[in-house]
């Protein structure tokens, strides 16, 4: 290349870069104006260690009848703040069923073709017990278009969005073999099939019964529910990633018992949290250890135990995390709420003083981490496209494409907690030097170097053009 060429794509480079930093991703972080009660907010800091991936966390800590609160990253966010709890949700499901089969409407053992009129097939004989404890052999998830799934997470929409009791009634009599039936297998499908049951033997929608007889006579009046395409109680806070993305709440009425749509506060968790340690809360029972649920653990009625004494549960949806738990040696009780989905779990383990488990990655996390630096590189990978003298209009045109689409891509959804986000610059520098490179050397070089593969070629910038297009419209939408 010449040298007015080099001069001119570098300055560029440096001028693209300058700009990627400033408007490149931008992992949310816990800022230094703590509300409430200082010593917990204090606690809190130091039990979330890196405050990278938070936004704002609500706490409230309950011991020996006091109840305290404490607010950080966010000084809007009051006790009375509503967050998505997500699978929290499951407890109260739980508790519901503990408090029916204490009045005598039903048993834990009654089954879904007893409580469920209509059901057919092996989902018949699956106990309401069986249901709340993950011991059915149900799969997690309902039957639905995983791959439908997989777009609306990637995109921050609800990824149960559409799913009503009746698609749940429905998939339970197409269910086939139970896999697994007697051992623990989380399932947020099992507990969406408890809840309509439930609310079926009682003649009463799933949302008012339990507002009924759990929530009312605990005063958690802020804890609500908002389904079907509803939008957010009022004062609610947003929910995203820890990548800085804003996620849609998550509202489908058929996965309501398992955590869609519910929204509650730090005041009404520790409302729960006084109630379940002073041993008088609605459906008490549910939280009494029945079965194994791995190392460590035991389930009962939706509520888990850990190490004999810690009873907990926690949540997630597209833009929250929340844990909730108390010790019954110590009387002390924590729920926590975080309006990204890094998870709570460790904060609410440290407050009651137990050890987290070791931190490790899913595969789903490492697989994200991978894709990022895969589109790093393809998003920078206009660059050495337009270095090489052997590249004809057809190789730049088709590189810019897939530049412009994987750069826009990774920075909505990319894992910037892991992958320094400086990189999304750097690669948005090389790609405006080669943008630069390509556009001054354009006339000396032919539309398609080997006529011989034309047909590959063209229809390979056209598949190209129709990923593009749908990589924007994906982040735009």
């Amino acid at each position: 290349m010449k040298a007015p060429v080099i001069a001119t794509a570098t300055a560029v480079a440096l001028l693209a870069v300058a700009a990627g930093l400033f408007a490149g991703p931008r992992p949310p972080s816990l800022d230094d104006a703590p509300t409430g009660d200082a010593a917990l907010a204090a606690r809190v800091r130091d039990a979330a260690g890196d405050p990278a991936g938070f936004r704002a966390l609500s706490v409230v800590s309950v011991e020996n009848g006091t109840v305290r609160y404490a607010g950080l990253g966010d000084g809007a966010v009051t006790p009375d703040t509503p967050f998505e709890i997500g699978s929290v949700t499951k407890t109260l499901t739980g508790m519901l069923l503990a408090d029916l089969e204490q009045d005598g409407v039903l048993s834990a053992r009654d089954t879904l073709g007893t409580l469920l009129p209509g059901t057919e097939g092996p989902a018949a004989s699956i106990t309401a017990e069986e249901l709340t404890s993950h011991r059915a052999g149900l799969p997690r998830l309902p039957p639905m278009n995983l791959a439908s799934l997989l777009l609306r997470q990637t995109r921050g929409a609800d990824p149960y969005a559409g799913i009503t009791t009746a698609d749940i009634a429905r998939g339970l009599s197409q269910t086939g073999e139970l896999d697994g039936r007697g051992e623990f297998a989380y399932s947020n499908y099992g507990v969406s099939a408890l809840g309509l049951a439930l609310a079926t033997r009682a003649g009463t929608p799933y949302p008012r019964l339990v507002s009924d007889r759990i929530l009312t006579p605990l005063g958690m009046n802020d804890t609500v529910f908002t389904l079907d395409g509803a939008g957010p109680p009022p004062g609610a806070t947003a929910g995203g990633t820890p990548a800085g993305r804003a996620t849609a709440p998550w509202t489908a009425s058929g996965i309501a018992p398992a955590g869609a749509g519910a929204w509650s506060t730090a005041a009404d968790l520790g409302r729960l949290l006084t109630a379940l340690l002073a041993g008088t809360a609605p459906g008490q029972a549910a939280t009494t250890a029945r079965f194994d649920a791995g190392p460590n653990e035991r389930v009962g009625y939706g509520w888990l135990t850990r190490d004999s004494s810690i009873v907990w549960h926690n949540g997630g949806t597209g833009g929250f995390s929340s844990w909730v738990g108390f010790d019954r040696a110590t009387g002390r009780g924590v729920a926590v709420l975080g309006n990204t989905t890094r998870s709570v779990d460790p904060i609410g383990l440290r407050l009651l003083g137990a050890d987290p488990p070791a931190a490790t990655r899913a595969p789903a996390e490492w697989a994200t981490t991978a894709v990022t630096v895969f589109l790093l590189l393809s998003g920078a990978s206009l660059f050495t496209t337009a270095v090489r003298r052997r590249s004809d209009r057809l190789h730049l045109t088709e590189a810019a494409l897939i530049a412009a689409g994987c750069l826009a891509l990774v920075h909505r959804t990319g894992d910037w907690l892991i992958i320094p986000s400086w990189l999304w610059a750097v690669a948005l520098g090389l790609s405006a030097a080669g943008a630069v490179v390509a556009a001054l050397t354009w006339r000396g070089r032919p539309t398609l170097r080997d006529a011989t593969k034309a047909t590959t070629r063209w229809v390979s910038l056209a598949v190209s053009a129709v990923l593009a297009i749908a990589l924007a419209a994906m982040v735009l939408s």
